[in-house]
């Protein structure tokens, strides 16, 4: 009985043993192909993932070359077209400066006491002088030369010499020719505008009249004044001397005269000047008026880098001294304009 019992313990151990063994190979194959696919699955991703990567790298390495070629394409673009696009450009954004340009320089030749340098040549023609026949050309040279004396004080010089040519005004048939008497002023004046533009100096008779029908042969010496106020392009002001005279003359008309010289003038952005004024002189001795009116149009224009205002005006006498002009006349203006550079 007990070897039967120790044959059953024995064939029952065994038969554990080869349920175990069959167990554990039978469950070998089951788990490898689990393990496999897991494997495969996570290499799949990662190839997946290695794939995409690499198809976004290609993606961006494509948009920055579709982005440096757009970039070359503008400049090779820019680089073929300098001259008539930067030609253009240039001079459209050049407008509005060449335009302020203008109306500033018109400001300043509308004030008599500006710091800027000019050269103004005016024409002036003149009728029915004498008996009536008669006429004159007066070719007025006036160079305006400011000096600044300090930051706050400017001297200006004003100067004008006539030049002039007539023609049956002293009598029938006879002509002068030549120069007449030189009128120089100075002004001292503020280097500021507010409340308005002032200067005030000497104003000179020089007898340098080459002919007796030209000139008065004297020397004369008085007082001149400048006021205006300029604002929103316009300009309103008066021009004052009084000169009597001083020295020289003997047996002719003491010099002994007013001249006065209202103006009203409108500059534009673009220089045109539009100005109406007076050239009013009362002679003290003489007991009379001379009053010529103009009415100027002048525009400013550019030849190079210089600029120059061309103008002309009507020239109407109001009044005028017997043997003086009558009626209306012209007036030609040409001024070379120096800005501070």
């Amino acid at each position: 009985m007990k070897a039967i019992g120790s044959q059953n313990i024995i064939v029952t151990a065994a038969l554990v043993c080869l349920t175990t063994l069959a167990s554990a190979h039978a469950q070998q194959p089951a788990n490898q192909p689990a393990t496999t696919a897991i494997e495969a699955t996570s290499l799949g991703k990662e190839a997946a993932t290695a794939s995409l990567t690499k198809l976004d790298q290609k993606k961006q390495l494509v948009s920055v070359r579709n982005k440096l070629i757009a970039e070359k394409g503008k400049t090779w673009a820019n680089e073929l077209r300098p001259v008539a696009t930067t030609t253009s450009n240039d001079a459209e954004q050049q407008k509005p400066a060449a335009s302020g340009d203008a109306s500033e320089l018109a400001k300043k030749l509308s004030n008599p006491v500006s710091s800027l340098i000019s050269f103004p040549i005016q024409t002036n023609f003149d009728m029915r002088m004498g008996d009536g026949s008669g006429w004159r050309m007066t070719i007025n040279v006036q160079p305006v030369i400011p000096i600044a004396l300090n930051p706050k004080w400017n001297l200006i010089s004003r100067t004008i010499i006539p030049i002039i040519h007539q023609a049956n005004v002293t009598a029938p048939g006879a002509g002068q020719t030549g120069l007449g008497d030189v009128v120089q002023s100075f002004f001292l004046s503020p280097n500021k505008t507010e409340p308005f533009i002032w200067g005030i100096g000497p104003a000179i008779l020089i007898p340098t009249a080459t002919n007796k029908f030209l000139g008065s042969k004297q020397l004369g010496l008085g007082p001149t004044v400048v006021v205006l106020k300029q604002q929103h392009g316009w300009t309103v002001g008066m021009l004052w001397n009084h000169i009597w005279r001083v020295a020289g003359g003997s047996g002719r008309p003491r010099v002994n005269a007013d001249f006065v010289q209202p103006f009203l003038s409108y500059s534009t952005r673009d220089g045109w000047s539009y100005t109406v004024n007076t050239e009013s002189t009362y002679d003290w001795t003489g007991n009379h008026w001379a009053v010529p009116v103009h009415l100027t149009v002048q525009k400013i224009v550019r030849f190079g880098k210089q600029p120059i205002q061309f103008g002309g005006a009507m020239r109407c006498w109001a009044t005028s001294p017997s043997g003086g002009p009558e009626g209306c006349g012209l007036r030609f203006i040409v001024t070379g304009i120096f800005p501070k550079k």
